[in-house]
């Protein structure tokens, strides 16, 4: 990818830049994106450890259409995947190049949205209790969808949201309107809500993380034992349990996705393709 990057950043003869307020710039830019596209999958097709796994055929077209028709919409990309899959771990990446780049890119995480469990926890003793009792934490009903909706709905068109904030320290507390964020031009969203309806059918780009199951029981137990407090053997039996959900919610769901990467790819290599479609986005001469 420093090879395209370079080439790319070397070029003397740039395209002049179109006005994308006009139906015309806007599908000069579409042809122009997914002749990039394009070059970024046969680049990483051909390297040693390929972070896109498979790509769905209509996405670069449905996607640049997008583009055209719709340009007053902010662009909204659902992440998704088994647990400690990587997802976050790419967000954080995502995040980082992001900043460094100065690119108008939010990210939020949909697990924000978790409905408040604290009575029941109370009454079973813990969250380890809980789960023991057959309860489903990972059902779609166990989510505010309803309000995701709204709030991506309203980034969508610009508008800034206050999200609420699920606390990870086994009390199930939910607090409302506790994370302000911004409606920047794209919205990253983070988590296995974005896979359920009607939330899914907002994003404009699905992604899905994918992980070889030994890699996943790996960073599993690495990050319920050092960050989560758990013991192995308590850990272990959420990990049992995090498996059988996602054959019930999310690996029927994985084909649904737009591109399938790998999440246990180089983030640096995933950080070089953030800031190639940085530099092919803004590699425009300006009309004198």
């Amino acid at each position: 990818m420093n090879f395209l990057l370079e080439k790319e950043t070397k070029q003397t003869d740039k395209i002049l830049k179109p006005d994308f307020s006009t139906r015309s710039g806007r599908e000069f830019l579409a042809i122009y994106l997914y002749s990039k596209f394009k070059q970024i999958l046969n680049y990483d097709k051909n390297s040693s450890a390929p972070i896109f796994k498979s790509i769905h055929p209509d996405f670069i077209q449905k996607f640049t259409r997008r583009l055209i028709n719709t340009p007053e919409k902010h662009i909204l990309i659902g992440i998704s995947g088994e647990s400690a899959s990587g997802k976050t771990t790419i967000c954080n990446t995502i995040k980082q190049a992001t900043e460094r780049l100065d690119m108008p890119i939010e990210i939020l995480s949909a697990d924000n949205y978790f409905k408040d469990i604290s009575q029941l926890i109370k009454k079973y003793g813990s969250f380890d209790n809980l789960l023991a009792s057959g309860y489903d934490v990972d059902s779609p009903n166990n989510f505010d969808m309803e309000q995701l909706f709204i709030d991506l709905e309203l980034l969508s068109k610009g508008q800034d949201v206050r999200i609420p904030e699920y606390l990870v320290n086994g009390t199930g507390i939910v607090v409302p309107n506790a994370i302000p964020k911004k409606a920047k031009k794209v919205i990253v969203v983070e988590g296995m809500a974005t896979m359920y309806s009607p939330v899914s059918e907002l994003f404009d780009v699905k992604l899905y993380v994918d992980i070889d199951p030994e890699i996943q029981e790996k960073w599993f137990l690495y990050r319920a034992q050092t960050s989560r407090n758990q013991n192995e053997e308590n850990a272990r039996k959420q990990l049992a349990y995090v498996r059988e959900a996602s054959k019930k919610y999310i690996l029927p769901k994985k084909d649904a996705s737009d591109v399938i990467i790998n999440g246990a790819s180089s983030l640096n290599y995933f950080s070089q393709i953030i800031e190639y479609i940085f530099t092919i986005t803004n590699n425009f001469s300006n009309p004198e």
